[in-house]
């Protein structure tokens, strides 16, 4: 059977997947010899094998020390895993990954970690900042895969961490770094050195302004885990969300808060969001994020407006699924919300992507109008439909338990078969506001 075949320096042992006239370290002539890689056991037999044949290897998670960080890879790093960090420039990307590597090093685990964009310096000064002290980590500035590679030989670390992939190349491929082949070539090189030498690979990967990793989305395909940094600078929230997962869910999502100090886990996001203020206009909402309950709040301003066409604003909550609510209230309702401006805001900087926020925005908004504030101690949740009733959302229980937990008791939901509780059911928006400001 044709096996694959590989080049190697006789006088430096410097290795390139195709014959080299010159060795680009040693500079000696004429001194590459072939070799032949040795397969799997699974790739001697072929490319085809027989299914019943395969013994399924279990997974080995090691966890990183930050529970958070755990949570979300689904119970820690994995050997020979490659891991794809992405995020906005600046939004603490290199911060996450420096304290995953110092809890590592702590353990006795050597990291290398290869900073192809900032200084040696620059590095040092961030990391004593945020409390790095670093035992078992080694620093290089080296962005030639090949001299990586013999880096990884030399020390054989436990982790490498890459920051970042755009400006790693292949010296073989005449494009310049960060281009869409250089950047496939760079990936699928770290996967195979991954996978040959079982070490836990970190590839940070900048965000274009459509919020896709640089590439574009070259390397999504290529990776065992895509994760995604998010959150506004001026806010010090932080959400790490996964895309793909291979060795874990990708419904758990990990909460940060960004202080002078680094990331610092939050592990009761619910206090976290939900104020004492008693104002109109403030509502309390249980939200979904992953398979997490989070209290939010969402806040709204009305406003009689001075303009021909009043302003609709939003922070945290659908423009669109706005305008459609305040349609069904005006019409429902009987509210002259054109004659307003309406400003809405979810506090904390958090974004609400499910339709269960309907309900609680549409009583900020009426308890805003009406300079009423809703009820101590009070919770909603439901989707609003656009004849205004009040539709069942997912995970009920959950968010009722939450809400209890945070000794919230009164609340309005919708109506939910086969489950108890002693909240008023609602069935639309009429009668919702019945209920609370009649």
């Amino acid at each position: 059977m044709k096996r694959e075949k590989n080049f190697v320096c006789k006088v430096c042992g410097y290795e390139s997947p195709k014959w080299l006239g010159k060795c680009p370290v040693c500079e000696s002539w004429d001194s590459f010899k072939e070799i032949e890689e040795k397969r799997n056991k699974y790739e001697e037999k072929g490319k085809v094998f027989k299914f019943t044949d395969v013994e399924p290897k279990e997974e080995k998670y090691f966890p990183t020390g930050i529970s958070e960080f755990d949570r979300v890879l689904g119970g820690g790093i994995v050997e020979g895993g490659l891991y794809l960090l992405g995020g906005d420039p600046g939004i603490g990307k290199t911060t996450l990954l420096l304290e995953m590597a110092e809890r590592l090093s702590e353990k006795g685990k050597n990291i290398l970690f290869i900073s192809a964009e900032e200084s040696v310096e620059q590095l040092k000064l961030k990391s004593e900042r945020i409390g790095i002290k670093g035992k078992n980590l080694w620093i290089s500035q080296n962005s030639d895969i090949y001299l990586i590679k013999e880096e990884l030989e030399d020390i054989s670390p436990f982790l490498c961490i890459i920051d970042s992939i755009q400006t790693v190349y292949n010296p073989e491929n005449p494009s310049s770094p960060g281009s869409v082949s250089q950047v496939r070539d760079v990936g699928s090189y770290f996967l195979k050195i991954a996978k040959s030498k079982n070490i836990v690979v970190f590839l940070i990967g900048h965000v274009t302004k459509t919020g896709e990793i640089a590439g574009p989305r070259t390397l999504e395909h290529m990776v065992d885990c895509v994760l995604y940094l998010e959150g506004e600078k001026k806010e010090g929230l932080r959400i790490l969300r996964p895309f793909k997962n291979r060795f874990g869910s990708t419904e758990e999502i990990g909460l940060f808060e960004m202080t002078e100090k680094g990331l610092i886990e939050v592990k009761d996001p619910s206090n976290f969001f939900i104020s004492d203020i008693k104002s109109p206009g403030i509502s309390v909402f249980p939200m979904m994020e992953g398979k997490r309950v989070i209290m939010v709040e969402i806040q709204a301003l009305i406003n009689r407006t001075f303009f021909p066409v009043p302003k609709r604003e939003s922070q945290g909550f659908d423009i669109r699924r706005l305008s459609m609510l305040l349609t069904v209230m005006e019409k429902y309702l009987n509210l002259p919300l054109y004659q307003y401006d309406v400003y809405i805001n979810v506090a904390g900087g958090i974004k609400i992507l499910e339709t269960a926020g309907d309900l609680p925005l549409i009583l900020s908004i009426y308890s805003s109008f009406k300079n009423i504030p809703l009820p101590e101690k009070f919770f909603s949740f439901g989707e609003i439909g656009l004849a205004g009733e009040i539709r069942v959302v997912k995970n009920c229980q959950k968010r009722i338990q939450e809400a209890k937990r945070l000794g919230f008791n009164k609340a309005l939901i919708p109506e939910i078969p086969n489950l108890n509780h002693e909240f008023l059911k609602v069935k639309n928006i009429t009668q919702a506001i019945n209920y609370i400001f009649k």
